[in-house]
Parts: C-alpha cells; structure tokens; sequence
C-alpha cells in the first residue's frame, strides 16, 4: 500500500512539474513576444502598397524629423475649402497605404488630413518603440502647426485602436481643437489581462500605453467611437474611456469588426463624425 502511495506521489509531482514548466515557459514567451504581440504579428508593415491617388485623391508626400533625428513618411491631403485639418494615427497593423477608405471619409466631412506612419512602419526609418511613437506624434505636430502655419484650433486628433492612446497622449500635452478615439483600449496591460487571464499581466507588461490616465488630463471636446461587436478591443473598453473623459464630450457607437466596423456602420459612423465636428469646428 505504501509504494502505490509513494507512486501516485510520485505521479502528481511530476504532473504539478510539468504544469509549472509549462506555465513559466508560456509566460517568458509571452513577456518577449510582446512587441509582436503590440504591434502586429507582420507589423510593423514596410511595403507601401498604394496612395491616395489610387482613390482620386490629391496628396503631398511628407518628411519630417522626430526630435532624436528620425526621418519618418507621410502625406498631407488637402480639403477643398477645409473646415479644419484631421491630425490621423493609425492601429497597430499595415501602415498608411491601408487606410485609404479613412481618407475618402474625411476629404468627403471635410476635413484636410495628415497622416504618417510610426518609426519602424512603412518609409519610416528606425525601430517601434512606445516612447518612439510618442517622440513620432510629437514631431508630427510640430510639423503641422510650425511647419506649415496651421493653427492649434483647427486640428483635430484623431486615432484608431493603438493611434489612440497615441493620440490621447498628444491631445493632453497640446491643445487640439477636438480629439476623435476610434475603437481603442484603456491601456495595454488591461487588454492583455482580459486575454490572459491566468498570467500576472500588470507585472509583465513591457508596453503602457495608458490611454485612461491621458484621457483625464485632456481638456478639448472627445468623441469616443467603438463597436459593441469588437472583439478585439470589447466595447467596455470604449465605456470606460467616455467615463473619465471631460466634458465636452460625446460617444458614438458604431457595429462591426475591430477593424472594419466604421465601413460596415457607414452613415451611422459618417453622419456621427459629422455632427461632432460641425458642434465644435463648424460646417
């Protein structure tokens, strides 16, 4: 009896060993792979695979200079008679090439738009990094308003999914006219946690991108959009950015996927953005 005992013993050791080398093996992968996991799996995206011209658009290719002297890629689409000017921050996948049907939306409210791609992403040189793309935003609005002359007032901020909190972070160190957060997170650990629920993700976390704590300090108009059918970033995530936001602020809710859903919404979505900007930029 005692040496059935000693082998199941034996027997649930070797099970919790192996349990516990699977769990720290996972965890250490996911700790390296993360900024795979932040900003793509084939991300960051170099080959520029099309410009606007390809949707009719009028457009100026654009470079600038980051503060720690990297060059990075862009395109400035001017508006016919603009209302004001959309300063545009990509997600964490592609690169501006992709993001054609955004640029069709905003000529069409409007609006002239600058877009860029971050360090590391497309024409951009150097590699992606959190504080990176923070020093990119920065560059990019030095390059609108000294650059180009073109007033705080009338830029609006606008950032989809991991371009939000990008561009919180900018709108709460400057001062926008307006900030638009599309289907973005709170921030990156509370995304992890929700998808890794067993691992100790606030502990781990190499990335921030604390979008909720930059909202707080944000002084201009917000409009938070997101889809209750995203599963990539849940809906709550949206709820809770609106919660702490000041006001003036609005919220839209959009249906589709993480990606897609401001096409699939169409004039919900377009006539959304619209009346946000006409409240605070006028027609």
């Amino acid at each position: 009896m005692r040496a059935k005992n000693s082998s199941w013993i034996g027997l649930v050791r070797r099970a919790v060993l192996l349990v516990a080398v699977g769990y720290v093996s996972f965890t250490t992968a996911v700790f390296f792979l993360q900024p795979r996991l932040v900003y793509g799996i084939n991300s960051p995206s170099r080959v520029v695979s099309a410009t606007p011209a390809k949707i009719g658009l009028a457009f100026e290719s654009v470079k600038f200079t980051t503060e720690d002297d990297v060059q990075l890629d862009g395109w400035y689409l001017p508006a016919e008679q603009p209302r004001g000017v959309l300063l545009f921050f990509h997600g964490n996948g592609g690169n501006i090439s992709h993001r054609l049907n955004s640029l069709r939306i905003f000529n069409a409210l409007g609006l002239s738009t600058f877009i860029f791609d971050y360090r590391g992403y497309g024409r951009s040189d150097g590699k992606t990094t959190e504080q990176g793309t923070y020093l990119d935003a920065d560059a990019a609005w030095r390059y609108l308003t000294a650059e180009r002359g073109i007033s705080e007032q009338d830029i609006v901020v606008f950032g989809r999914s991991l371009g939000g909190s990008i561009a919180a972070y900018l709108a709460m160190k400057k001062a926008p006219q307006a900030l638009i957060l599309e289907s973005t997170f709170t921030s990156v650990p509370d995304v992890g946690a929700q998808r890794y629920p067993l691992l100790p993700v606030h502990l781990l976390s190499r990335f921030q991108y604390p979008t909720r704590e930059y909202l707080k300090a944000v002084s201009a108009p917000v409009l938070i959009t997101h889809s209750a059918q995203d599963t990539i970033i849940p809906f709550e995530h949206g709820r809770a950015l609106f919660a702490v936001a000041n006001e003036p602020k609005s919220f839209l809710e959009i249906a589709g996927g993480h990606n897609i859903g401001f096409l699939q919404s169409g004039k919900t979505y377009t006539d959304g953005l619209d009346s946000f900007l006409t409240a605070h930029l006028g027609r």
